[in-house]
């Protein structure tokens, strides 16, 4: 186990987890997910379950401790990010925003 490549995996964890802290709170608190696109929720959720099978490989496979903070960090970005993913898709169904967030145009304008 390199001590160094854990270290590093984990303070990349530490950021890219807490990264995603005030939008699932800004999300939580106002219900609105306008400036979010549908499309990059759904491939980042795909993209998570992807590092955590990742990095639970190299756990079993290769160094255990290397493997965790991928996981580990995954994980977690996958609960805040489902919760956005959650509203958004929520707020599409309920037909309060629109899939593309783009403005509806009318022809007379």
């Amino acid at each position: 186990m390199n001590l160094t490549v854990v270290i590093l995996g984990w303070i990349a964890t530490i950021l890219t987890t807490i990264s995603f802290v005030p939008q699932a709170i800004a999300t939580i608190r106002s219900k609105s997910t306008a400036g979010i696109s549908l499309g990059m929720y759904v491939l980042f959720i795909f993209g998570m379950i992807l590092w955590i099978a990742y990095g639970a490989f190299i756990s079993a496979t290769q160094d255990f401790m290397t493997g965790v903070p991928i996981w580990v960090g995954n994980a977690i970005t996958l609960v805040f990010s489902s919760i956005i993913l959650g509203f958004k898709i929520n707020n599409v169904v309920q037909g309060k925003e629109t899939i593309s967030n783009r403005k509806i145009r009318k022809d007379n304008q």
